[in-house]
């Protein structure tokens, strides 16, 4: 549910009512199979977002607050097979923010309750001095390991015994397992009565070991590091856990006699008794440095050999932790601030279709506008009717999102708990408006996808257009979409030609146009006469025909006449085109409108010949670029490697023989140093190229 929404002030209305005891319903049986059970039936970041939903809900109606609601409980109950333990100190779970104005928001409240505080006396020790940096606590930020919290209670520097946190109150005695975990001390450095909590977590790395020598044997790999962790300290047999090679984090001291006074002094007492701390906190002097820190690690987390889903962020002073307390489940002085999460909830709303330029049909998911991987969506790929009945979506249904990176968001699943009732299966239309003539749609043969019958449509003409003046094609610059549109609209072009034959006259008249601005739109024009032939190709909008294939194609046959008379036999039988690419080849040359097409383009353009380096050491290579280069276009570079018989993708993966990475790379980045794949810069790549 979109934070903001707004509801029916007069009453609540019974949807709301039913909304959230389905959300109550749901969130506890996965937080059931998750916490108890160690099941991942979805994710702990979809699971994030149900229960925000829920909070935003019960926030803007508190009256239907009930004590049994996930809001208001900790974890799940403990496993039966282990000794139970009531703990000494009860185990708090931090709120979520998962925004950069929820954090402002955290901050304002602290300051408050501590200008209110000091303002009634709540403190009375509290020097004048002090009173006077209430308005400003510092804080620390802390990873947020995604593993099992423990707690650790040590008599006289011994260790007594380690607990999982259970249900908050009560927990389970996993000492003996504990004890194989060669980061927990057996014996702290000082003969100290203390208690300490924190996480038990698997390696990445460790993980991946384990689960090939499980691919040897001929069993399932583990799903995940996370539940892996949590599984191992459940086993029964302790000999089972010093074979899976746990670690820990300590970050907490709840119980001792002489506390530091700061947060940060608790992580270096820590230290200073033998527990392994994570190195990579901060003290903060600001909200503003917290959002820094935490803008640094949400990019460089996938780097480290351990898993996080966000920075804990806690007030640094102790005595305004006291003086700020705790609500009834979760300490006022501290805040979990989530990493962008890559699955959330959202409601689908409807569903809606979008002509290509081929005329092939995608149907669109509109949503309630979700926050998803750092950004916020309301529209979402479903690809075509196959996904549609895969997922059994539908109108109304709660949906799990999916985003990496800049991929366009996908739908992994619906949650079926929470479908409204009488919803009905989607039924995939007949007929598209969008595709002109009578609406028409047709199953390609052999294919998933659906398309227009009718070719003319005037949304295809637009995205043909579109794709034609676009860098991957002809690269003319200031003729962007509203040009495009305000031309067709005004009669001015009609088929792609028509562009270079546009005189200042014809421009002039439109609206928002002066006379430099028409100037400069046809010296870009003029300056793009001349054109490769795979560009020439690949700007025709042939149906499965995209850059790769244009250049294949160009390449083979090295003149348009050749292409446009090839047989299909011909075309079959080259490497990476097959039946369907030369199917569609042959059938869109027989066109009478398209030879017209390309014999009135060739009477304003220029074919320049491509010449490949047979020689070329780079023969065969595979490159993929991301993040903003400092002098080339990524387009630019991409052709570089086509004339030196290099090849290109769009993805990483282990055959990838090179990276070329500029600023602001992102997940693609990320993916290659994971792979071991070679990363170089422009430089580099200039360098190679020559």
């Amino acid at each position: 549910m979109a934070k903001g929404m707004k509801y029916d002030s007069k009453s609540i209305h019974k949807d709301v009512i039913e909304r959230l005891a389905k959300l109550r319903e749901t969130i506890e049986k996965y937080r059931y199979e998750y916490h108890v059970l160690d099941k991942s039936n979805i994710s702990p970041m979809a699971l994030d977002s149900l229960k925000h939903e829920l909070v935003d809900i019960e926030s803007r109606y508190p009256e239907l607050i009930t004590p049994d609601s996930p809001s208001q409980r900790i974890a799940g109950k403990p496993l039966p097979e282990f000794k139970k333990v009531t703990h000494k100190v009860s185990q708090w779970s931090f709120n979520d923010a998962f925004s950069e104005e929820e954090m402002v928001e955290f901050d304002t409240r602290v300051k408050r309750f501590l200008k209110q505080a000091s303002d009634e006396n709540l403190n009375p020790d509290l020097s004048a001095s002090s009173v006077s940096l209430i308005h400003s606590p510092t804080y620390i930020c802390e990873h947020k390991i995604d593993g099992l919290k423990i707690v650790l209670e040590y008599e006289k520097g011994f260790l007594k015994t380690a607990v999982t946190r259970g249900d908050g109150k009560v927990g389970e005695d996993v000492t003996e397992n504990v004890k194989t975990i060669e980061s927990v001390p057996l014996k702290l450095t000082q003969s100290v009565n203390i208690i300490v909590e924190g996480e038990v977590w698997m390696a990445k790395s460790q993980l991946k070991i384990l689960n090939e020598k499980r691919k040897r044997d001929g069993e399932e790999p583990f799903a995940n590091p996370r539940n892996l962790a949590a599984g191992s300290i459940r086993q029964l047999d302790p000999k089972i856990v010093a074979e899976r090679r746990l670690s820990t984090f300590i970050y907490d001291i709840a119980e001792y006699d002489d506390m530091p006074y700061r947060q940060y002094l608790e992580l270096e007492l820590l230290k200073e008794l033998g527990f392994k701390i994570n190195p990579h906190y901060k003290h903060c002097k600001n909200i503003d440095e917290v959002i820094s820190y935490w803008k640094e690690w949400k990019d460089k987390m996938p780097r480290e050999d351990y898993l996080a889903d966000g920075i804990v962020v806690k007030v640094d002073e102790r005595k305004y932790q006291d003086m700020l307390g705790y609500t009834g489940k979760a300490p006022r002085w501290g805040i979990a601030f989530k990493f962008p999460a890559e699955q959330v909830t959202t409601i689908l709303e409807d569903i809606v279709f979008q002509v290509g330029r081929t005329g092939v049909i995608t149907p669109v998911a509109h949503l309630r506008p979700v926050s998803v991987a750092g950004s916020t969506v309301s529209r979402a790929t479903l690809h075509n009717e196959d996904e549609i009945n895969r997922l059994d979506v539908r109108i109304g249904d709660t949906v799990i999102l999916q985003k990496a990176g800049d991929v366009i968001p996908d739908i992994v699943s619906v949650v079926k708990e929470l479908r409204p009732r009488n919803s009905k299966p989607y039924v995939f239309p007949t007929r598209i408006p969008a595709c002109g003539g009578d609406g028409k749609i047709e199953r390609i043969p052999g294919q998933s996808a659906w398309r227009c019958v009718s070719t003319d449509s005037f949304e295809q003409s637009k995205r043909k257009f579109y794709y034609f003046v676009s860098k991957k094609c002809f690269n003319i610059d200031g003729l962007g979409p509203k040009i495009i549109n305000l031309l067709l609209e005004n009669n001015l072009i009609s088929t792609l030609d028509d562009i270079f034959t546009l005189k200042k006259g014809d421009i002039l008249a439109l609206p928002r146009f002066a006379e430099k601005s028409v100037d400069n739109l046809l010296i870009s024009i003029e300056k793009a006469r001349k054109i490769t032939l795979p560009r020439f190709l690949s700007s025709l909008s042939i149906s499965q025909v995209g850059e790769e294939t244009a250049y294949d194609v160009a390449l083979h046959f090295g003149n348009i006449g050749k292409i446009m008379s090839a047989k299909y036999e011909e075309l079959k039988a080259m490497y990476g085109v097959g039946p369907v690419v030369a199917q569609s080849v042959v059938d869109w040359f027989k066109e009478s409108n398209n030879k017209k097409l390309i014999k009135n383009l060739l009477k304003q353009i220029e074919i320049e010949k491509v010449q490949m380096i047979e020689s070329s050491s780079l023969k065969g290579k595979i490159f993929v670029f991301t993040g903003i280069l400092p002098t080339l276009e990524r387009e630019v570079g991409q052709e570089m490697v086509r004339k030196t018989g290099g090849e290109i993708s769009s993805s990483v993966s282990k055959n990838t023989s090179y990276v070329v990475a500029g600023e602001s790379a992102g997940s693609k980045l990320d993916k290659a140093k994971k792979l071991g794949v070679k990363i170089i810069s422009e430089k580099e790549f200039l360098e190679m190229i020559k």
